[in-house]
């Protein structure tokens, strides 16, 4: 029920439950009545009131008057390193700390990393759907999840910063445990499974990186990954710091960490809702195949469509307001980027179509405003060319089963996604 003063939020205790099944499966209906009832939402059991409309989670996304307040999950003792990863992060930074630390990375990836990676992203994204191929071929469906989704973007990141080969395979194992965090109410849980997985991770995260920080540092470890003709990312932040300008060790550290977790959950999730989606829509499909030229909207709608980061959380820094809501100083709010995503008032009254040729497509899948996500451009590399290689080499793709999703609001995606198909080429236009 709506309250009778438009500022407030409505009375209704609990607009969805996470952790609902059923919610979790397919949450834009829920959404839809949320945005129809108004633009913000208080959720108790989120314990935050929600912003649900693209403009309230673009003003969330933009407003200098919000901004992200690290607190330290407690007992502090306990989570040493999950805590130093987070205080160090450019993600929980705000004012001149934030604008110092931004400045450095981007100014580290204005050095062509992007460009520089593109063909070895596309090469082993080809490499891995062969493989994928290659089983569906022998008889047996293949997970795209294990053997695509997963593996590139640790190879990616790993590729940007400079891991050895022999450092990649934790890195994953890694970064799911320590953003399991994120999802509501883990971090202050009572069971603390789930909080020493985190733990135990960052401290082996941490103890890498500065192994290999230490390593590049005493040039025992060669620049860049091979093939590419260039530095990495942490050389070239080493670089910076060895110029005199101010980003500490712990800094660095936090910094490859939040390109690991960042970019390799966003990159995952997209890649496996996005061709769940198109599977699911054999027409947008057939379109994607018959005109290579769609590629790069495609990447975008897809992130649009269903997004891989549902919840996004900053806290007032002042006194301020969101869709006329009063958020006095110190209250955590959120933006469901998935609902934004699919309102009618910014994408028109067939938002909730997958349209592969969408534009404009002003998605806030990547962020806005101070937080935008610098790694974006690379990670549209690594989707573009998984979707290339699958158009390619498996066009007549379909899902095998009952595909399992992981049991997560936060960070949304499929835990398994096992396809069939031919394994038979076809040449692209």
């Amino acid at each position: 029920m709506q309250n009778s003063d438009p500022a407030a939020p409505p009375s209704d205790p609990a607009p969805f439950d996470p952790a609902d099944p059923a919610f979790l499966a397919d949450p834009y209906p829920t959404y839809a009545a949320l945005r129809a009832a108004g633009p913000v939402h208080d959720h108790p059991g989120l314990g935050l009131p929600v912003a649900v409309t693209h403009a309230a989670c673009s003003a969330v996304l933009r407003d200098r008057g919000l901004g992200r307040i690290w607190s330290d999950v407690r007992p502090e003792h306990e989570f040493t390193a999950f805590n130093l990863l987070h205080r160090n992060s450019l993600l929980e930074r705000e004012g001149e700390p934030h604008t110092r630390l931004r400045r450095l990375v981007a100014s580290a990836f204005a050095r062509g990393h992007t460009e520089r990676l593109a063909p070895l992203v596309t090469a082993r994204a080809e490499r891995l759907v062969d493989g994928l191929v290659q089983r569906i071929r022998d008889g047996e469906p293949a997970d795209l999840i294990a053997l695509v989704a997963e593996p590139l973007p640790v190879q990616v990141i790993a590729d940007l910063l400079g891991v050895p080969d022999e450092l990649h395979a934790p890195l994953r194992s890694w970064s799911d445990a320590i953003v399991r965090m994120y999802e509501p109410g883990v971090a202050g849980s009572r069971n603390d499974d789930g909080r020493r997985a985190a733990e135990r991770a960052s401290g082996e995260l941490v103890e890498m990186l500065r192994e290999l920080v230490d390593r590049r540092t005493r040039g025992t470890v060669p620049s860049g990954p091979a093939g590419t003709g260039g530095s990495d990312l942490v050389g070239d932040l080493l670089a910076v710091r060895e110029a005199g300008d101010q980003i500490s060790a712990d800094e660095l550290v936090g910094t490859a960490a939040l390109l690991l977790m960042a970019g390799h959950e966003a990159t995952v999730n997209v890649i496996g809702n996005g061709v769940r989606a198109l599977l699911r829509h054999p027409d947008r499909w057939r379109c994607l195949l018959a005109d290579g030229s769609l590629l790069g909207t495609a990447v975008e709608e897809l992130i649009r469509f269903d997004a891989p980061l549902q919840l996004f959380e900053r806290t007032a820094l002042i006194d301020t307001t969101v869709a006329g809501y009063p958020v006095p100083a110190g209250t955590r709010f959120g933006a469901l980027l998935g609902a934004a995503g699919r309102d009618p008032a910014t994408f028109g009254p067939d938002a909730d179509r997958l349209d592969l040729g969408r534009s404009p497509n002003p998605h806030l899948g990547f962020g806005a405003g101070v937080h935008y996500c610098l790694g974006a451009p690379l990670a549209r590399v690594e989707i573009a060319a998984v979707l290339g290689a699958l158009a390619a080499r498996l066009p007549d793709a379909a899902v095998h089963g009952t595909p399992a999703r992981r049991p997560r609001f936060v960070m949304r995606g499929w835990a398994e996604l096992q396809l069939t198909g031919s394994g038979e080429r076809m040449p692209r236009s």
